[in-house]
């Protein structure tokens, strides 16, 4: 059964690193063997949305998650956010190191 994590990160307050940011995550604009190393670390579904230089990701993981991926894939999967690195800024509360921030759910409508 999947269960959904969501996770929030800050972009460089650059409109241009911003767009080019938005069109590196363009459909297709992805390279694929990031979106299999995704896919193989247990995500079933992932959603990135954003809000002036805020960007909040929406993920369904697999109950295994997070797994372990194959070297190659996360030779690239490094690559890629190497590459990530100059559009994103932490978020003033991250930890050294650390990118995108998990997030805990405070309220469910269903809950009420």
């Amino acid at each position: 059964m999947a269960r959904r994590v969501c996770f929030a990160l800050d972009l460089v307050a650059d409109a241009a690193l911003i767009a080019e940011y938005e069109r590196a995550h363009a459909p297709g604009a992805a390279w694929p063997e990031v979106t299999d190393a995704i896919r193989a670390k247990g995500f079933t579904a992932m959603e990135i949305w954003r809000t002036g230089d805020r960007l909040f990701m929406i993920a369904e993981v697999a109950d295994d998650w997070p797994r372990a991926i194959p070297a190659e894939l996360a030779a690239t999967d490094a690559k890629w956010e190497a590459a990530m690195d100059r559009f994103q800024k932490p978020l003033p509360h991250a930890a050294p190191g650390e990118k995108w921030v998990a997030m805990d759910r405070i309220f469910a409508l269903d809950d009420q």
